[in-house]
């Protein structure tokens, strides 16, 4: 049977035009969705079935607050999990847009082909073509189009296994923003999926620091130290946080950025990283031999 597939989108509400111009690409996908799933991050919805053609049954769920990307995201697995007749979630967001017709049909077809996949990751490009080397998940890499199997994927557009979601527990919501992709991908690789990406797969976007966002350099540090507590084993927990801390201090300008940083490093010490379940020996080499140990 081929697999079933919904696409999810989370909103601010802030990017009306630019939700209509995505869900107008979703419309016009030679293969059409299940589910459409939209989730107003605590904002009101409009309608959109209507007035964009979208095929099918157009979901709309606003919650009360933001709960960030990853709870938003939450969100829309909970209600497709109700529906019950859907095998793959694509993740897009919100001022994103499908160019080519033919995504939802590449997608299904590469979990037709492969039962352990889990997690497809999309290029992103801007509206020049241009792949920033930050959104290429490969240590180094400068070329954007070679897929392959990899150790991590990009929030801005990828798939997911319902099923790898079912055995492997969904985002960490209490993320809210910044590293949540990394989370789900080691325990993802734990459980044996694959993790792949797949450069055809294009999702245009604007070109974006993640600076821009008011909470970044503090939730970064806050998750990354959350992040390796939860999932590295314990050896490599002082390594990978020597290795940040000594890429923070090159990378970051900004006096008020790293002491917002090192204020994030310390919540993520002292606040509960969440339930701990670090990952195999056997995973720390799968995800080196792919050109990723979780250190880095």
């Amino acid at each position: 049977m081929e697999p079933r597939i919904a696409v999810a989108v989370v909103t601010m509400g802030t990017r009306p035009q630019e939700v209509d111009a995505l869900l107008a690409s979703v419309a016009k996908q030679d293969v059409a969705p299940t589910r459409i799933v939209i989730v107003g991050n605590g904002c009101p919805l409009p309608e959109f079935a209507d007035r964009l053609g979208l095929p099918g049954e157009v979901t709309a769920i606003e919650v009360d607050e933001n709960l960030g990307c990853p709870g938003g995201r939450n969100v829309a697995l909970r209600r497709l999990r109700e529906f019950g007749d859907v095998d793959v979630v694509i993740d897009l967001d919100d001022d994103g847009l499908l160019v080519d017709p033919d995504v939802l049909r590449r997608v299904r077809d590469l979990y037709a082909a492969d039962p352990r996949l889990g997690i497809v990751g999309f290029r992103i490009a801007d509206e020049h073509g241009e792949t920033q080397r930050r959104h290429v998940p490969r240590l180094g890499a400068k070329d954007p189009m070679r897929g392959g199997e990899v150790t991590g994927f990009l929030g801005g557009g990828h798939a997911l296994s319902m099923e790898m979601l079912a055995q492997t527990g969904d985002w960490p919501a209490e993320f809210f923003f910044a590293h949540e992709e990394t989370d789900l991908a080691w325990r993802a690789a734990d459980a044996g999926w694959t993790i792949r990406y797949e450069p055809e797969l294009l999702l245009q976007h604007p070109k974006t620091s993640p600076a821009r966002h008011a909470i970044y350099y503090r939730v970064t540090a806050r998750n990354r130290v959350w992040l390796v507590r939860r999932r590295l084993p314990l050896p490599l927990i002082p390594v990978h946080l020597a290795v940040w801390i000594a890429l923070t201090l090159l990378r970051t300008r900004s006096v008020g950025g790293l002491r917002a940083w090192f204020g994030g490093f310390v919540e993520g010490l002292r606040v509960s990283a969440g339930e701990r379940r670090p990952m195999r020996w056997g995973t720390v080499w799968r995800l080196t031999r792919l050109g990723r140990p979780p250190v880095i």
